[in-house]
């Protein structure tokens, strides 16, 4: 089509080089300019469309940085109004005196007339995309406007639905509209109501790719074989009754299901789940102690050096207790050392080895890898969790993946289908809970006043900030500008930062020394969030608290109360917004992650069905994993997956839906496991 071979480059700026491409590029809101109103009952702060005659068009030239305006007046039976171009050269060429147009844009109140600002128009007649209907808002680029865009992809429509084939059957879809028609009313509906049923076929499309590819990855262990590791009673009784405190029952339940799993020849994939310091290292332990009495090896892997030390400190003294020898390994050791512990590896006198991707090297061999440990799994990439799996030889080894996010329920069944989950939900006793607080900026002298006393004390704090540097277009604190800011207000302070961009070594080096205690404040991104126990650390200010997720906050929280001191949160936010306020008030409120988590998918509800995303989460493009209704659209398709997959393992029958499994099953990033 010529007109779609001219926008080819257009449409370039925007990723789009295919008729697919085009179809899928969907809009991220719609305004509904549906009704058309008379003038004289136009309402000011709305959105709204009106028929008119446009009685004069005239052009003020712009000077200095006012840029040149275009002002037409418009008028019907009811009143008149005004409506207003900036800088926008092809108004004056398209809209002339007497003609009779469909304006559709903001109202906004000019004295004792109303004022349409940098409205759509088109003529009363013509078939538009931009006014006098529901309208979509697209994601642009520089040098791209949602009028180019929209007339360009409704051509992509008109030349590429008919070709459109649906890979479900009518039972399949259960009543959900053809994908044809669904991909139409996504970008141009008739009726805004019609838009809800086609973006949840769009998302059953996406959320059946990923079932699809959970289902094959299930169907494909079904015939792989791990190692049996036999706990005896007695074995296990002294394995438990070495450790130096008493298990919960939440830990001993989940170290039954764990050795239960790790005792057949079914590869065991379990996901363990517990709130910070809830004694997820403790189930660790005595999985990796059985693991060694039965005569294999382990190996817990860490995203990052800090947490593989951390884990390594925790976990060597639990080991050691228990005669079983415990060795660490990250990049950062000296050549000369490295080679003595793959020499250990490969001689089996390194019993469990604990350390960052490190672990997965080529010169790293395991004789008998019979369970592996991932901490905070999501971090990792899929490629780098594969091959820690594929280090067994015995057969494929065990492998429980830890994580201190918690996840709600629904969520867990239908992300995290191919996994069992386990679930910590008691704290061990003697942790006493978080204050939290919520303060604004003008609490400010007094927070500085807090920091500075508890370090007189000689504890210390963190200070979370959303940004790495100062941003133009987000007036939020940044990690160099408030460190600075903070070295002036608190010179007798001790002050550090560490944020993401920041070299691994520097950072890691970074955060050792704040938990060495040699640093009083540690300014830094969510790059704490995990991976930093500092028992000394006794509160946490969170700037711009309204920014972060309420499972992040959590998580932030639990940097500190990790000691005998007690602790605080301070979430500092000015945004007197509703929702905001209402999601603080959850942190505040609850001390509990999963009740947060809880919380948040229910606050979030439906109010973002384009491409929610969460760290952990597949990158959804359409579907919503906090929106309930996609949740149980993805129940359903793991259902439906699991039936086309077992008759139909590759997909050999099915070619539409092995496509649609390659356009939409999500692509992990590596991790950063530095």
């Amino acid at each position: 089509m010529p007109e779609l071979a001219r926008g080819a480059a257009t449409l370039a700026r925007l990723g789009i080089s295919t008729v697919r491409d085009g179809l899928w590029y969907l809009p991220f809101r719609y305004d509904d300019f549906s009704e058309l109103r008379p003038l004289g009952e136009l309402v000011p702060d709305e959105k709204q469309s009106a028929r008119a005659t446009v009685a004069t068009v005239r052009v003020e030239p712009g000077f200095g940085r006012r840029p040149q305006r275009v002002i037409a007046q418009l008028t019907d039976d009811t009143g008149t109004a005004e409506a207003i171009w900036f800088g926008r050269r092809y108004v004056e060429r398209r809209l002339q005196q007497g003609d009779e147009v469909i304006v559709s844009g903001k109202v906004t109140q000019r004295g004792w007339r109303p004022q349409f600002t940098s409205p759509e128009f088109s003529a009363v007649g013509r078939d538009s995309v931009h006014t006098a209907r529901v309208v979509p808002v697209y994601h642009l680029t520089v040098g791209v406007t949602q009028r180019r865009l929209r007339e360009l992809l409704a051509r992509i429509l008109d030349h590429g639905l008919p070709s459109v084939i649906d890979p479900l059957t009518d039972a399949e879809r259960h009543g959900l509209p053809a994908l044809d028609d669904a991909l139409r009313t996504a970008h141009f509906p008739e009726e805004a109501a019609d838009v809800k049923e086609a973006l949840d076929r769009l998302a059953f499309d996406e959320l059946l790719a990923l079932q699809l590819t959970l289902a094959q990855a299930r169907e494909a262990r079904a015939g792989l074989k791990a190692p049996r590791i036999a706990v005896s009673e007695a074995d296990r009784t002294e394995i438990i009754g070495a450790l130096p405190f008493t298990l919960t029952d939440d830990q001993i339940t989940t170290i039954g299901e764990v050795l239960g799993d790790i005792e057949t020849e079914r590869p065991m994939r379990r996901l363990l789940q517990g709130d910070v310091g809830s004694g997820k290292t403790a189930v660790a332990a005595v999985a990796l102690a059985a693991a060694v009495r039965a005569g294999w090896q382990g190996a817990l892997m860490a995203p990052t050096e800090i947490l593989a030390r951390q884990h390594h400190a925790g976990l060597a003294p639990l080991l050691d207790r228990l005669g079983v020898r415990v060795d660490f390994l990250s990049g950062s050791l000296p050549v000369a050392r490295k080679r003595e512990i793959h020499d250990a590896i490969a001689e089996g006198a390194a019993e469990v080895v604990i350390g960052t991707h490190a672990v997965i090297s080529e010169a790293v061999e395991f004789p008998r890898l019979g369970l592996v440990i991932v901490d905070e799994q999501h971090r990792f990439g899929v490629g780098q969790r594969a091959a820690l799996q594929a280090k067994g030889t015995g057969g494929e080894p065990h492998v429980l993946a830890l994580t201190a996010t918690p996840i709600p329920r629904t969520l867990a069944l239908s992300v995290y289908g191919d996994l069992s989950i386990s679930t910590i939900r008691e704290l061990p006793p003697g942790r006493e809970p978080i204050r939290t607080e919520i303060r604004d900026r003008r609490a400010l002298p007094k927070i500085e006043a807090f920091l500075a006393a508890e370090a007189g004390e000689g504890r210390q704090g963190f200070v979370v900030v959303p940004l790495v540097a100062e941003s133009r277009s987000l007036e939020v604190a940044s990690a160099e500008a408030e460190a600075e800011r903070l070295r002036e207000a608190l010179p007798q302070l001790r002050i550090g930062m560490v944020h993401g961009q920041q070299k691994a070594e520097l950072r890691d080096a970074t955060m050792t020394a704040f938990a060495a205690g040699e640093m009083d404040l540690l300014v830094a991104t969510t790059v704490i969030e995990v991976g930093i126990d500092v028992p000394n650390a006794s509160v946490i200010l969170i700037e711009d608290a309204e920014r972060f997720g309420l499972a992040q906050l959590h998580q932030l929280r639990g940097r500190v109360g990790r000691g005998r001191h007690r602790s605080f949160c301070i979430l500092l936010s000015d945004v007197t917004d509703e929702l905001a306020t209402r999601r603080l008030d959850v942190v505040r409120g609850s001390n509990d992650g999963f009740a947060i988590a809880e919380s948040d998918l229910q606050l979030r509800g439906a109010g973002n069905l384009l491409g929610t995303r969460q760290s952990g989460l597949p990158p959804l493009r359409v579907a919503s994993l906090f929106d309930p209704r996609h949740v149980e659209l993805a129940q359903r398709a793991r259902e439906l997956a699991d039936g086309i997959i077992g008759a139909d393992p590759s997909l050999a029958g099915r070619p539409l839906l092995a496509r649609l499994q390659q356009d939409f099953a999500p692509i992990e990033e590596e991790g950063d496991a530095a």
